[in-house]
């Protein structure tokens, strides 16, 4: 695997984006006075939930409510959740307000104005992302570094008041990097020290996870990790296991898998030239990871 900038600078948030297809599928608006309390269901992608004017309250699964106030922005998970303006109040099933179509929800005013939307990825991908991020992640208005998010939220609202050429992906493209800011913010802030993105922000941990997504290809162990963390094997090892929820080579071999069905997704790819992409010599010995891994032979995979 050939790349044009170091293993060391390597980003590998923009690589498991990149990878997985990360993309805005459906923009809605919504605008609510007086009592109102509205359901989503889990699904499998991204949501974000942003505040244009006013407040609300979004509402998780066995979780405090939380308040969102005018500029607030969020990213929710593999999660049912709610948005409310009063959390004591009985939500009701959004997708009828949302259906297809309905891009636009409206309950008896605008004294509070949110935008939304979600981030799908390519089938069956998801999770590899999706399983180490946090259900909620806040991002206040006053957070260092949201200033980019209130300016993408002002595009977005002026998209939003006209049908110019290119409406569609204008917003599309807006509402990706508004999660991208929104995921940034997030990790940069003082109090995300677990999961994923905090190892991203750790100065050790940090470095290999760069080192390994900027060459998979590469045969690593865990020696070699720990030794791009400055760090002995079992503590490298304790330390990753714990951040992030997987061993150290479980981490690999779930990135490898997940890089290696997206990549058979493609009609042009072979499964000896996917094999090799992410680092294994024998195409059988891929085959029988693969098949560990997902229930199934690559060559089935594609048929």
């Amino acid at each position: 695997m050939n790349l044009s900038q170091s293993s060391r600078t390597f980003d590998p948030l923009s690589d498991v984006l990149t990878v997985l297809d990360a993309r805005a599928t459906r923009r809605t608006r919504f605008e609510g006075s007086g009592d109102w309390a509205v359901a989503f269901t889990a699904l499998e992608r991204l949501k974000f939930v942003a505040v244009l004017r006013g407040a609300c309250w979004l509402l998780l699964p066995d979780s405090a409510p939380q308040r969102l106030e005018t500029g607030d922005c969020c990213l929710i998970g593999r999660t049912a959740y709610a948005i409310a303006s009063d959390p004591a109040l009985v939500p009701i099933d959004g997708s009828r307000l949302c259906a297809e179509g309905n891009d636009l929800v409206q309950l008896g005013g605008d004294e509070t104005v949110t935008i939304g939307g979600g981030i799908s990825f390519s089938p069956g991908n998801a999770a590899f992302l999706l399983d180490m991020l946090p259900a909620f992640m806040h991002v206040p208005r006053m957070s260092t570094g949201a200033a980019a998010i209130t300016a993408v939220l002002g595009l977005l609202d002026a998209e939003a008041e006209q049908s110019a050429m290119g409406h569609e992906v204008v917003t599309a493209r807006l509402a990706e990097v508004l999660m991208i800011h929104a995921i940034r913010t997030f990790a940069s802030g003082s109090d995300t020290t677990s999961g994923w993105l905090g190892a991203l922000a750790d100065p050790r941990l940090g470095r290999t996870i760069q080192c390994f997504h900027g060459d998979v290809a590469r045969p690593w162990t865990v020696a070699d990790l720990a030794a791009e963390a400055g760090m002995s094997r079992a503590a490298f090892s304790s330390a990753f296991t714990r951040r992030i929820g997987q061993a150290p080579f479980a981490y690999m071999r779930n990135w490898r898998m997940t890089r290696a069905r997206a990549a058979l997704a493609e009609s042009h790819s072979s499964v000896s030239d996917v094999a090799a992409s992410v680092g294994y010599i024998s195409q059988s010995a891929f085959s029988h990871a693969f098949r560990r891994t997902f229930g199934q032979t690559p060559r089935q995979h594609t048929a």
